[in-house]
């Protein structure tokens, strides 16, 4: 039997139809299976620095169909970036008292007084040693922005104190932050986990604050009224973990 030209048109569509439906199929049994998408993740530049040469080509070799699309802001800017849909992911500083949203702690952090070898604070004390914010009286303090969890911490404790130091600087970088109270002998509100081998070398020093229970945490946060991927677990799970690691590393090497 010989096939028309009609036919062969026919034939040749429905050819066509059959590839494009076999395409399909195979897409979606990937978004089922969740090996493919788009994680917009949003973090700190200074955590960012910490977490994403650990983190990322672990990710990367598991889900190298994700994309990830990074928005480097401060942790109060995080949650608004969240809530608003901007972002699907905050790795953030947080309390986690916000509503609609879930929290899952990836670290710990104690909060304290960083400060320079030549700060008065650090020639009458011993590093480490748990001290009130009263104590730095008389130093110099580096502020980070408005926007940073640190900020949130510091304001609350300036006003309850009713201290209020001289501003040496104002930064929306906490690196910059710190290095500059490191060198100049001033002081900065910041966590312990960036207390690490360049504070340690120029002599820095730390301080826990005394009596103050620290709500602020290292977080994954995430809309609770959203789907999360698989994806987007693991790469809460491969960031808790490494950063695990990395703790008890630097932890041997300072013993």
């Amino acid at each position: 039997m010989q096939i028309t030209f009609a036919g062969e048109k026919y034939l040749r569509a429905a050819e066509r139809m059959l590839a494009a439906n076999a395409e399909l199929e195979a897409q979606l049994r990937e978004i089922r299976q969740e090996n493919t998408g788009r994680l917009r993740l949003g973090i700190s530049v200074t955590r960012a620095m910490q977490v994403m040469p650990l983190v990322l080509p672990v990710f990367s070799s598991q889900y190298p169909n994700v994309a990830l699309e990074l928005t480097e802001a401060g942790s109060a800017k995080q949650e608004e970036l969240l809530r608003g849909g901007a972002i699907d992911l905050a790795l953030a500083a947080l309390e986690s008292t916000g509503a609609n949203l879930a929290y899952e702690l990836i670290e710990k952090e104690n909060i304290g007084i960083l400060a320079g070898k030549e700060a008065g604070i650090a020639k009458r004390n011993l590093s480490g040693t748990p001290l009130t914010v009263d104590a730095a009286k008389g130093d110099s303090f580096v502020y980070l922005t408005k926007g940073h969890s640190a900020r949130v911490i510091q304001d609350k404790l300036f006003r309850k104190s009713g201290f209020a130091p001289h501003v040496l600087l104002e930064t929306d970088s906490l690196e910059v932050g710190r290095r500059v109270a490191v060198e100049a002998g001033a002081c900065m509100i910041l966590s312990d986990i960036y207390v690490d081998d360049y504070v340690r070398q120029r002599r820095g020093e730390f301080f826990p604050l005394k009596d103050y229970e620290n709500h602020r945490h290292f977080y994954a946060c995430y809309r609770k009224d959203e789907y999360v991927p698989k994806y987007t677990r693991d790469f809460i799970r491969i960031t808790t973990r490494a950063l695990a690691v990395q703790r008890e590393r630097d932890k041997a090497f300072r013993i």
